[in-house]
């Protein structure tokens, strides 16, 4: 947008907008090597002026910092000084790509689109690490760290202090045309005070971000380029088996290579295409070991790259519409044999999305993808035959998210929708187990009040799936729902059906800006019938919710405290058919002490409810009002040996009760160094875990047992990380958990009464119960006998990942992967110590062993 300037914004409590002026390079570019002593730099205007947020806000900087700015047709170039009086402390810890560690840094922050809403920060360490992220929306914390354009940065150290020079592309930015006064903003981090200091400064107890940059002046950037980038790779695996299974056809060594790569390209000003061709994620880091007893999955996050970056642009605000790990999963098809060979993961064909922001205020997320039709092998001993069953088909996904700011303060509005379509035939056994097509989606917005003061959010969606009939009624029968309750009166189960249709709503009203107090009150509704989780994910539905909070803060140092915070809340929730499922206030505190430590405690207080999914598809069962406490400590962040642990405790009135310790301890003894580890203990005793549910029971149980145990479980972990640093482009990382977990069974017995509590237990009140050569448990209760399974159990696994990265040539880089994957089970279900993480490291598993070359191609 030619000619386009800023909207005014205040800086810091009615400071005057600054600006800081660019020129233009008349003759030679500068030499990148961080010492600032080229012509240009002599001529260039240097701006100072910085100032505390922490720990003095509004105070001037303990150190001098000065920034300058240069560009030619191609690039723009900061220069920057940061003075000390003690260069020889500064910290310059060398660590890779986008890891600060503990050293000083100087970032710059631009809002290129000057929409007083978005903005890329650029930076480097005393280290002459680089640094680089997007902020997706107005806050300072708000970051995709996946962002990794193709620039350069060098720095130098002198008696004074020590320099940067920066270069970045124009090519690299999004932009309007012609000239602009670009939104910037400057940040330098003194790690050893603690001390962030900034050009301009945001008040901690306000918001906003790019909204309250100044103005970077006389800058001409060339109209935006196609900018094309090839990044072709090639990798090659091989998997080496430690232990053969008797009689497994399948369980052998395996190698494998595979061809991909990414495309990038612009899109007019402010959009971008990224594709993909047979990705490969061999480097990602596994996930860690779980155990899971409860009726609902396991959420990981999301660690590849492709889905990482720009994932703000795709994610709506109200549901979780897209869970992006659901495209590439592990297949879901049931398959039954002696022996099976199972794919670990949905192998992706290829995926494109566009990402980016138009000067309008337009922002658009899309995204489509195809999986591939997967086998699992099958082997049958007796017959020796050998088959295929196929378990998961071909499935094309879908997402797209616009989003328009409007207004001063930043307010928004969107729309989004997913769609997933798979290859299905009737009559596959896959076909009952996924839905033929879903879609979901909704409008949202985010009105920002009274200058950010005040936020009102909301969003209304819906969702719906369809399918082969058996596929409906797994959904209908699901723990999100359990439609075949015996006592729901405003649901039914229908095993005819073949669609379902469902809707979610939600308004939140808060003070979010303010000197002392803060609040919050919503509601939240989504219908019985909600079903995101072919995109998406979304593990309870049939929910009316509200929630109110209430805080106050002290952001400025007093007495014991530098900063501290006491708030307390209540959630309210409902089920459609009226039935209070949840009722729980909470208390909570934190503050940062004068030597910085940190402290948070909170108290929760559950009622007893009637519970809708404690029996797993039978009737309500009333739950025991629980009180949990937690707390953490973590110490001051600016010594180079950290640390932080967490402590929590529950009792319910039903005699369960659990606690869990958990610490992190991070040293860098070198500043090539950095070595963290982890220790993670957990105990708990649940006296109603859902076991099973069988035919004749009594008409107080609507004609079905309902059987609970009491359950001692015991988890340890231990996570050890460890990065080494060459050079800011060659790193050599590691990771190792092993893991021990347990869990012992007695005490079986079935739900006395509907919205009841209390348990028929086994081997009392006219019953028998007796443990069989078989290993199974045989109940005998008034001549009706059945059989349980003795579930007792003790798991044990080490997960190990050590990659040497290389980023060879810019924007090319080498991956050299080792990992482990080892697990054993066995059924003792002793609580599990030390020695359980030892005997972890001998189970037995795979070694896998890769390595992996990116090519960066510039194209335009």
């Amino acid at each position: 947008m030619p000619g386009m300037a800023l909207a005014q914004s205040p800086t810091i409590r009615g400071d005057a907008v600054r600006t800081a002026p660019a020129i233009r390079v008349t003759g030679p570019a500068p030499r990148l090597d961080g010492r600032l002593d080229d012509e240009i730099w002599r001529r260039a205007s240097f701006v100072s002026g910085f100032r505390q947020r922490a720990p003095d806000e509004g105070a001037r900087a303990t150190e001098e910092t000065e920034i300058a700015f240069v560009f030619d047709e191609r690039a723009l170039y900061v220069g920057a000084r940061m003075h000390s009086a003690a260069p020889g402390a500064v910290r310059k810890q060398l660590t890779r790509r986008d890891h600060t560690g503990n050293s000083e840094q100087i970032i710059i922050s631009l809002d290129t689109h000057g929409d007083r809403r978005t903005a890329y920060s650029f930076g480097l360490t005393a280290a002459g690490v680089r640094l680089d992220y997007y902020h997706p929306r107005d806050e300072e914390g708000r970051r995709d760290y996946e962002f990794d354009p193709i620039w350069e940065g060098r720095v130098a150290s002198d008696a004074h202090g020590w320099s940067a020079e920066m270069r970045i592309p124009f090519a690299q930015l999004r932009f309007s045309a012609g000239t602009t006064a670009w939104g910037i903003n400057a940040k330098r981090r003194i790690p050893a005070r603690n001390e962030d200091d900034f050009w301009i400064v945001v008040p901690r107890d306000e918001t906003g971000w790019a909204s309250r940059f100044g103005h970077l002046t006389g800058i001409v950037a060339p109209p935006p380029s196609r900018r094309i980038e090839l990044l072709p790779y090639v990798a090659t695996d091989a998997t080496l088996r430690s232990e053969r299974e008797p009689g497994n056809p399948f369980h052998g060594n395996a190698v494998a290579t595979r061809i991909g790569g990414d495309l990038k390209a612009g899109l007019g000003p402010g959009l971008t295409l990224d594709a993909t061709v047979n990705p490969d994620f061999g480097q990602v880091e596994a996930d860690p070991a779980d155990v899971n007893l409860s009726a609902f999955e396991t959420i990981f996050s999301e660690r590849r790259p492709f889905f990482t970056e720009g994932r703000e642009l795709l994610e709506g605000r109200g549901p979780a519409y897209f869970y992006s790990r659901r495209i590439g999963a592990a297949p879901r098809g049931r398959a039954s044999a002696d022996f099976v060979d199972r794919p670990q993961h949905t192998t992706i064909l290829g995926a494109a999305k566009v990402t980016g922001r138009l000067s309008s205020g337009l922002s658009l997320g899309a995204l489509g993808a195809v999986t591939d039709r997967e086998v699992a092998r099958t082997f049958d001993e007796t017959t020796e035959e050998r088959g295929e069953v196929r378990v998961e088909p071909r499935s094309s996904y879908g997402v797209m998210r616009l989003q328009q700011e409007f207004g001063r303060s930043g307010s928004t509005a969107g729309v989004m929708l997913t769609a997933v379509d798979r290859d299905l035939e009737g009559g596959e056994p896959v076909s009952a187990v996924l839905a033929r097509r879903a879609f979901s989606g909704g409008g949202d917005w985010d009105l920002r009040l009274r200058e950010r003061e005040y936020r009102l959010r909301g969003h209304v969606g819906f969702s719906h799936v369809s399918g082969d009939s058996l596929a409906l009624l797994r959904l209908q029968r699901s723990s999100a729902r359990y439609f075949q309750r015996p006592d729901a009166r405003y649901v039914e189960l229908d095993s005819s059906r073949t669609a379902l249709t469902g809707a979610s709503a939600a308004l939140t009203l808060s003070r979010e800006s303010g000197r002392h107090w803060l609040w919050e009150v919503a509601g939240l509704m989504r219908t019985p019938g909600l079903e995101l989780n072919d995109a998406g994910r979304s593990s309870t539905v049939d929910d009316l919710r509200s929630t109110a909070d209430l805080a106050f803060r002290e952001t400025r140092r007093q007495w014991l405290f530098r900063s501290y915070e006491i708030g307390a809340g209540l959630v309210n929730e409902w089920n459609f058919g009226g039935v209070l499922q949840t009722s729980s206030p909470e208390i909570l505190a934190s503050a940062t002490w004068r030597n910085y430590w940190h402290t948070a405690v909170e108290f929760d207080w559950e009622a007893s409810v009637l519970s809708d999914n404690q029996t797993r598809g039978g009737p309500l069962m009333r739950t025991g009002s629980r009180r949990t406490i937690e707390a953490s400590l973590s110490g001051n962040p600016a010594h180079r040996t950290q640390w932080e642990g967490d402590f929590s405790y529950y009792r319910d009135a039903l005699g369960g009760r659990g606690h869990a310790v958990s610490a992190l301890w991070s040293v860098r003894p070198r500043e090539r160094w950095e070595i963290s580890l982890g220790p993670d203990y957990s105990r708990e005793r649940d006296t109603r875990q859902f076991i099973t549910s069988r035919s004749g029971g009594s008409t107080a149980t609507f004609g079905r047992r309902y059987i609970f145990a009491t359950v001692e479980r015991s988890e340890l972990a231990l996570s050890f990380r460890s990065n080494y640093a060459f050079t800011p482009n060659l790193s050599l990382e590691a990771y190792a958990e092993p893991f021990t977990a347990s869990g012992r069974f007695h005490s079986y017995g079935e739900l006395a009464s509907a919205r009841g509590s209390e348990l028929r237990r086994y081997g009392a009140e006219g019953t028998t119960i007796e443990r069989t050569r078989d290993g199974e448990l045989e109940v005998t209760d008034n001549g009706d006998r059945f059989t349980l399974d003795l579930d007792d159990f003790t798991v044990r696994s080490f997960r190990t990942s050590t990659v040497l990265r290389w980023e060879w040539r810019r924007g090319s880089t080498v991956f050299l992967v080792w990992q482990q994957r080892l697990s054993s089970e066995t059924t003792d279900g002793r609580l599990v110590g030390p020695k359980g993480l030892w005997d972890a490291l001998s189970a037995r598993g795979d070694n896998i062993i890769a390595v992996k070359v990116s090519y960066w191609i510039p194209v335009s």
